[in-house]
């Protein structure tokens, strides 16, 4: 069994309750030795209220085993929503500058707005290998000198309710992550039976800024959805200027028959001092992803810092269908805005495990896929090619 790893999951759409769940597993020496193993019982997705704290699940989209450690309240803002109220879930908001300008202007465009659960999860390291996703999704500023460092906790993820596939499980570990047994503590007569310990309440308290997610953007191209998550990292003071990092989360996800495939990156970094930065370059994180109808979905995070308190970012990716179309799938435009310093920016009141990500160089392949740029001066707008990953500095 120790030679064995999670391939894909068999599940493709729902079973009824008491259905077992199982997961295709096969030898690592060995490709063609494949077999079954039951990992646990569905339950029947929750259309409403929340999962609880150790719910055990998979994700309805990338396939991996995780648990809810909690949930966050976001708003989300989806342009391919009608422009207009629907009873009273949705509000009018602004989610940044249109994606058709050409960035020299700050106009809005009116989105519908509504509220969403998410949740924060761990992800079992035995799928990591397997899924298309980020597995350093959420990163923190660390309390060194430099302004460059940044650290990443792997194996945490933020998964929106209806991605959430819940089932049970008779064992005491059903889940490898170095965190669950510091943060949750089996109690077989509790349901789910996986609590949360006060080590996993003091860290949630002790790493809110750069845990909380508040804001979510998506828009839809000829078939392509994308969806954004910023978040605020925190702010570095250095001789020259104050520095305001963010890191943003992106999903794309093929909702055609065709198979296309991620080509460039053209991104327009607008900060509040002035500056105009525009980003091109190929794929993303030193990828080009295929987004098939088998494998729809591709999810990476970066890292953007402008000398701002705050700002904007929209841009396109350049497709292809296999067809040969090649078109330009917009990113919906989302606000980069900061917030009070109320942490001193250490990591938490756990040992949690941490990779440090040195981003000091502009080619670095250790920057978590970030883009670097160039700094413009104020109002004038910059293009720079870079074929490399580095961060976006404005």
């Amino acid at each position: 069994m120790s030679q064995l790893m999670s391939k894909a999951f068999t599940l493709c759409n729902f079973r009824p309750v008491g259905f077992n769940l199982v997961v295709r597993l096969f030898s690592v020496s060995v490709y063609q030795n494949t077999r079954l193993a039951e990992v646990g019982k569905l339950e029947l997705p929750k259309a409403q209220g929340k999962y609880e704290t150790g719910q055990l699940f998979l994700h309805r989209v990338f396939g991996y085993r995780g648990v809810i450690l909690f949930p966050w309240l976001a708003r989300v803002y989806d342009r391919d929503l009608p422009n207009q109220t629907k009873g009273n879930q949705l509000e009018s908001g602004s989610s940044g500058p249109s994606g058709s300008n050409d960035g020299n202007t700050n106009t809005s465009k009116e989105v519908q707005k509504k509220t969403h659960t998410f949740y924060q999860v761990l992800i079992d390291q035995r799928d990591c290998p397997y899924i298309r996703a980020q597995t350093e999704a959420v990163t923190f500023l660390g309390n060194q000198e430099s302004s460059r460092s940044l650290y990443a906790i792997p194996g945490l993820d933020y998964v929106a309710h209806e991605d959430i596939l819940p089932y049970s499980s008779g064992e005491q570990h059903p889940l490898q992550h170095e965190l669950f047994d510091k943060f949750l503590a089996n109690q077989p007569d509790k349901d789910p039976p996986f609590v949360a310990q006060e080590t996993l309440r003091a860290w949630q308290k002790k790493n809110h800024p750069w845990l909380e997610l508040s804001d979510v953007h998506k828009e839809t191209t000829e078939g392509i959805r994308v969806t954004v998550i910023p978040f605020y990292m925190g702010c570095r003071e250095t001789p020259a200027a104050s520095v305001y990092w963010w890191r943003y989360c992106i999903r794309l996800e093929n909702l055609g028959e065709l198979s296309v495939q991620l080509r460039e990156r053209h991104w327009r970094i607008f900060s509040l001092s002035g500056t105009l930065e525009t980003v091109r370059g190929r794929g993303v994180v030193g990828q080009e992803p295929v987004l098939s109808p088998r494998l729809p979905a591709f999810q990476y995070s970066s890292h953007v810092s402008l000398q701002a308190p705050s700002g904007h970012m929209w841009g396109t990716f350049r497709m292809e269908r296999e067809d040969g179309h090649m078109f330009d799938c917009r990113i919906p435009p989302f606000s980069l805005e900061s917030k009070p310093d109320d942490n001193n920016n250490n990591s938490g009141s756990v040992d949690e495990p941490t990779t440090n990500l040195d981003v000091s160089s502009e080619n670095s392949p250790q920057s978590g896929g970030s883009e670097t740029t160039s700094t413009t001066t104020p109002g004038k707008p910059n293009t720079k090619n870079n074929k490399n990953d580095g961060d976006e500095n404005v």
